[in-house]
Protein backbone atom coordinates (compact mmCIF):
# COMPACT_ATOMS: atom_id res chain seq x y z
CA UNK A 1 0.00 0.00 0.00
CA UNK A 2 1.48 3.83 -0.79
CA UNK A 3 2.37 6.01 1.85
CA UNK A 4 -0.68 8.02 0.51
CA UNK A 5 -3.35 5.26 0.46
CA UNK A 6 -1.91 4.19 3.79
CA UNK A 7 -2.18 7.91 5.19
CA UNK A 8 -5.65 8.33 4.29
CA UNK A 9 -6.81 4.99 5.73
CA UNK A 10 -5.28 5.97 9.19
CA UNK A 11 -7.05 9.48 8.67
CA UNK A 12 -10.36 8.00 8.16
CA UNK A 13 -10.25 5.45 11.04
CA UNK A 14 -9.25 8.29 12.86
CA UNK A 15 -12.25 10.10 11.69
CA UNK A 16 -15.03 7.30 12.10
CA UNK A 17 -14.24 6.80 16.05
CA UNK A 18 -13.75 10.38 16.87
CA UNK A 19 -14.06 10.76 21.10
CA UNK A 20 -14.24 7.31 21.25
CA UNK A 21 -17.89 7.08 19.34
CA UNK A 22 -18.43 5.49 16.03
CA UNK A 23 -19.65 8.01 13.65
CA UNK A 24 -20.70 6.17 10.68
CA UNK A 25 -23.39 3.62 11.07
CA UNK A 26 -22.70 1.89 8.21
CA UNK A 27 -19.38 1.17 6.03
CA UNK A 28 -18.84 -0.73 3.16
CA UNK A 29 -15.45 -1.15 1.63
CA UNK A 30 -14.97 -2.37 -2.10
CA UNK A 31 -18.14 -4.73 -2.20
CA UNK A 32 -18.51 -7.03 -5.38
CA UNK A 33 -21.54 -8.79 -5.76
CA UNK A 34 -22.36 -11.48 -8.97
CA UNK A 35 -25.35 -12.96 -10.19
CA UNK A 36 -23.84 -16.30 -11.60
CA UNK A 37 -21.04 -14.90 -14.26
CA UNK A 38 -22.70 -11.01 -14.15
CA UNK A 39 -20.81 -9.16 -12.15
CA UNK A 40 -23.57 -6.56 -10.72
CA UNK A 41 -21.84 -4.54 -7.82
CA UNK A 42 -17.84 -3.49 -9.01
CA UNK A 43 -15.89 -2.76 -6.30
CA UNK A 44 -17.92 0.06 -4.66
CA UNK A 45 -17.45 1.60 -1.43
CA UNK A 46 -19.46 4.30 1.11
CA UNK A 47 -20.31 5.15 4.24
CA UNK A 48 -23.11 6.75 6.00
CA UNK A 49 -22.70 8.63 9.46
CA UNK A 50 -24.98 8.20 11.69
CA UNK A 51 -28.31 10.32 11.68
CA UNK A 52 -27.74 11.00 8.20
CA UNK A 53 -30.38 10.14 5.07
CA UNK A 54 -28.13 9.14 2.43
CA UNK A 55 -29.87 8.44 -1.57
CA UNK A 56 -28.49 5.92 -3.67
CA UNK A 57 -29.97 6.99 -7.49
CA UNK A 58 -29.52 5.33 -10.37
CA UNK A 59 -31.41 4.07 -13.42
CA UNK A 60 -33.25 0.57 -13.77
CA UNK A 61 -30.41 -2.37 -13.60
CA UNK A 62 -27.73 0.38 -11.73
CA UNK A 63 -27.26 -1.81 -8.82
CA UNK A 64 -29.05 0.17 -5.92
CA UNK A 65 -31.22 -3.04 -4.63
CA UNK A 66 -28.33 -5.48 -4.99
CA UNK A 67 -26.50 -2.51 -3.24
CA UNK A 68 -29.10 -3.40 -0.04
CA UNK A 69 -29.68 -6.88 -0.66
CA UNK A 70 -25.71 -6.94 0.24
CA UNK A 71 -25.73 -4.73 3.10
CA UNK A 72 -28.94 -6.48 4.92
CA UNK A 73 -27.37 -10.28 4.18
CA UNK A 74 -29.90 -10.85 1.45
CA UNK A 75 -27.85 -12.24 -1.30
CA UNK A 76 -24.09 -13.14 -1.07
CA UNK A 77 -21.15 -11.27 -1.58
CA UNK A 78 -18.25 -12.21 -3.54
CA UNK A 79 -15.54 -10.21 -1.95
CA UNK A 80 -15.49 -7.09 -0.13
CA UNK A 81 -16.63 -5.57 3.44
CA UNK A 82 -19.57 -4.71 5.43
CA UNK A 83 -19.64 -2.87 8.73
CA UNK A 84 -22.17 -1.99 11.37
CA UNK A 85 -21.90 0.08 13.74
CA UNK A 86 -18.34 -0.60 14.14
CA UNK A 87 -18.98 -4.25 13.72
CA UNK A 88 -17.60 -6.41 10.73
CA UNK A 89 -21.28 -7.75 9.45
CA UNK A 90 -20.18 -8.87 5.98
CA UNK A 91 -22.63 -12.07 4.76
CA UNK A 92 -24.06 -12.42 7.96
CA UNK A 93 -27.42 -13.51 7.47
CA UNK A 94 -30.54 -11.06 7.47
CA UNK A 95 -32.55 -12.19 10.73
CA UNK A 96 -29.41 -11.72 13.24
CA UNK A 97 -29.07 -7.84 10.95
CA UNK A 98 -32.47 -6.88 12.77
CA UNK A 99 -31.08 -7.68 16.38
CA UNK A 100 -27.45 -5.78 15.52
CA UNK A 101 -30.39 -2.48 14.65
CA UNK A 102 -30.56 -2.93 11.35
CA UNK A 103 -34.27 -2.90 9.38
CA UNK A 104 -35.10 -3.29 5.54
CA UNK A 105 -38.19 -2.25 3.73
CA UNK A 106 -38.50 -4.07 0.20
CA UNK A 107 -39.12 -3.00 -2.98
CA UNK A 108 -42.93 -4.08 -3.30
CA UNK A 109 -43.83 -3.80 0.45
CA UNK A 110 -43.75 -7.64 1.01
CA UNK A 111 -46.22 -7.13 4.15
CA UNK A 112 -47.89 -10.05 5.15
CA UNK A 113 -51.39 -9.56 3.22
CA UNK A 114 -53.40 -12.29 5.27
CA UNK A 115 -52.47 -10.87 8.73
CA UNK A 116 -53.69 -7.80 9.86
CA UNK A 117 -52.42 -3.99 10.27
CA UNK A 118 -51.60 -4.83 13.96
CA UNK A 119 -50.62 -8.14 13.76
CA UNK A 120 -48.23 -7.13 11.15
CA UNK A 121 -46.94 -4.51 13.39
CA UNK A 122 -46.57 -7.25 16.31
CA UNK A 123 -44.27 -9.09 13.66
CA UNK A 124 -42.37 -6.39 13.90
CA UNK A 125 -41.25 -6.59 17.12
CA UNK A 126 -40.48 -9.86 16.98
CA UNK A 127 -36.59 -9.90 18.28
CA UNK A 128 -38.36 -7.85 20.96
CA UNK A 129 -39.47 -9.08 24.87
CA UNK A 130 -39.49 -5.77 25.79
CA UNK A 131 -43.71 -5.76 26.41
CA UNK A 132 -43.99 -2.14 27.78
CA UNK A 133 -41.64 -0.64 24.74
CA UNK A 134 -43.88 -2.95 22.54
CA UNK A 135 -47.17 -1.11 23.51
CA UNK A 136 -45.64 2.14 23.39
CA UNK A 137 -43.68 2.09 19.66
CA UNK A 138 -47.20 0.62 18.73
CA UNK A 139 -48.99 4.27 19.98
CA UNK A 140 -45.92 6.03 18.21
CA UNK A 141 -46.63 4.71 15.23
CA UNK A 142 -50.35 5.39 15.01
CA UNK A 143 -49.45 8.22 15.64
CA UNK A 144 -46.98 8.56 12.64
CA UNK A 145 -49.25 6.73 10.38
CA UNK A 146 -52.53 7.81 11.43
CA UNK A 147 -54.40 5.88 8.45
CA UNK A 148 -52.93 2.41 10.43
CA UNK A 149 -54.80 3.57 13.41
CA UNK A 150 -58.19 3.47 11.36
CA UNK A 151 -57.32 0.47 9.79
CA UNK A 152 -55.71 -1.64 12.82
CA UNK A 153 -57.66 -4.60 12.34
CA UNK A 154 -58.14 -4.64 8.48
CA UNK A 155 -56.24 -7.26 6.56
CA UNK A 156 -53.47 -5.45 5.20
CA UNK A 157 -54.15 -7.14 1.93
CA UNK A 158 -57.20 -4.90 1.34
CA UNK A 159 -55.28 -1.45 1.60
CA UNK A 160 -54.05 1.00 -0.80
CA UNK A 161 -51.05 1.18 -2.27
CA UNK A 162 -49.96 3.97 -0.24
CA UNK A 163 -51.21 2.56 3.10
CA UNK A 164 -49.52 -0.89 2.83
CA UNK A 165 -46.19 1.19 2.09
CA UNK A 166 -47.25 3.19 5.22
CA UNK A 167 -47.26 -0.71 7.05
CA UNK A 168 -44.19 -1.81 5.49
CA UNK A 169 -42.20 1.49 6.77
CA UNK A 170 -44.23 0.88 10.54
CA UNK A 171 -43.13 -2.73 10.52
CA UNK A 172 -39.89 -1.81 10.16
CA UNK A 173 -39.72 0.41 12.87
CA UNK A 174 -41.19 -2.09 15.32
CA UNK A 175 -37.99 -3.71 15.28
CA UNK A 176 -36.29 -0.28 16.70
CA UNK A 177 -33.79 -0.10 14.31
CA UNK A 178 -30.94 2.60 14.58
CA UNK A 179 -30.46 2.25 10.37
CA UNK A 180 -33.81 2.30 7.79
CA UNK A 181 -33.08 0.69 4.41
CA UNK A 182 -35.14 1.78 2.06
CA UNK A 183 -36.34 0.47 -1.53
CA UNK A 184 -38.55 2.59 -4.04
CA UNK A 185 -40.77 3.66 -0.97
CA UNK A 186 -42.49 6.02 -3.54
CA UNK A 187 -43.19 3.11 -6.45
CA UNK A 188 -46.48 2.90 -7.79
CA UNK A 189 -47.70 5.45 -5.65
CA UNK A 190 -49.72 9.05 -6.59
CA UNK A 191 -47.62 12.15 -6.22
CA UNK A 192 -49.65 13.28 -3.55
CA UNK A 193 -48.80 10.31 -1.40
CA UNK A 194 -45.39 10.25 -2.44
CA UNK A 195 -45.31 13.46 -0.89
CA UNK A 196 -46.71 12.51 2.55
CA UNK A 197 -44.30 9.16 2.48
CA UNK A 198 -41.04 11.41 2.05
CA UNK A 199 -42.28 14.01 4.83
CA UNK A 200 -42.75 11.01 6.68
CA UNK A 201 -39.40 9.88 5.81
CA UNK A 202 -37.84 13.40 7.36
CA UNK A 203 -39.49 13.26 10.40
CA UNK A 204 -38.33 9.57 10.99
CA UNK A 205 -34.72 10.78 10.70
CA UNK A 206 -34.82 13.88 12.75
CA UNK A 207 -37.29 13.24 15.49
CA UNK A 208 -36.44 9.77 15.88
CA UNK A 209 -33.05 9.95 15.77
CA UNK A 210 -33.37 6.60 12.71
CA UNK A 211 -30.64 7.06 10.21
CA UNK A 212 -31.67 6.00 6.83
CA UNK A 213 -30.37 4.38 3.41
CA UNK A 214 -32.75 5.51 0.64
CA UNK A 215 -33.05 3.62 -2.45
CA UNK A 216 -35.32 5.60 -5.30
CA UNK A 217 -35.62 6.43 -8.62
CA UNK A 218 -37.56 9.24 -7.63
CA UNK A 219 -34.20 11.23 -7.98
CA UNK A 220 -35.24 14.51 -6.91
CA UNK A 221 -37.36 13.78 -3.94
CA UNK A 222 -34.66 11.58 -2.91
CA UNK A 223 -32.22 14.39 -3.39
CA UNK A 224 -34.12 17.03 -2.17
CA UNK A 225 -34.29 15.64 1.84
CA UNK A 226 -30.59 13.75 1.71
CA UNK A 227 -27.81 15.14 3.49
CA UNK A 228 -25.78 13.44 0.88
CA UNK A 229 -25.96 10.93 -1.95
CA UNK A 230 -24.47 8.16 -4.43
CA UNK A 231 -25.02 7.22 -8.33
CA UNK A 232 -25.11 4.29 -8.73
CA UNK A 233 -24.52 3.01 -12.88
CA UNK A 234 -24.01 -0.41 -14.49
CA UNK A 235 -23.04 -1.53 -10.67
CA UNK A 236 -19.85 1.28 -10.18
CA UNK A 237 -20.24 4.80 -8.08
CA UNK A 238 -19.51 7.13 -10.40
CA UNK A 239 -20.48 10.91 -8.81
CA UNK A 240 -21.43 11.52 -4.80
CA UNK A 241 -21.88 14.57 -2.96
CA UNK A 242 -24.16 16.21 -0.54
CA UNK A 243 -28.25 16.36 -2.04
CA UNK A 244 -27.39 20.41 -3.04
CA UNK A 245 -24.59 19.50 -4.88
CA UNK A 246 -26.49 16.66 -7.15
CA UNK A 247 -29.50 18.45 -7.23
CA UNK A 248 -27.44 21.43 -9.09
CA UNK A 249 -25.15 19.09 -11.41
CA UNK A 250 -25.83 19.42 -14.69
CA UNK A 251 -25.15 15.72 -15.83
CA UNK A 252 -27.26 14.63 -12.44
CA UNK A 253 -30.09 16.75 -14.24
CA UNK A 254 -29.34 15.42 -17.88
CA UNK A 255 -29.64 12.34 -16.55
CA UNK A 256 -32.30 12.17 -13.49
CA UNK A 257 -33.96 15.14 -13.22
CA UNK A 258 -35.28 15.42 -17.05
CA UNK A 259 -32.89 18.99 -17.08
Amino acid sequence: MKYSQTKKLLQHIWENKRGGRIVNILEVNDLNVYYGVIHAIKNISFHIKRGEIVSLIGANGAGKTSTLHAISGLIPIKSGEISLNGENTTNTVAHKLVSKGMAHVPEGRRIFTELTVLENLEMGAFIRNDQAEIRKDMEHMFSLFPRLAERKRQLAGTMSGGEQQMLAMARALMSNPSLLLLDEPSMGLAPLLVQEIFEIIKKINKEDNVTISLVEQNANMALSIADRGYVLETGSIILEGTGKELLTNSEIKRAYLGG
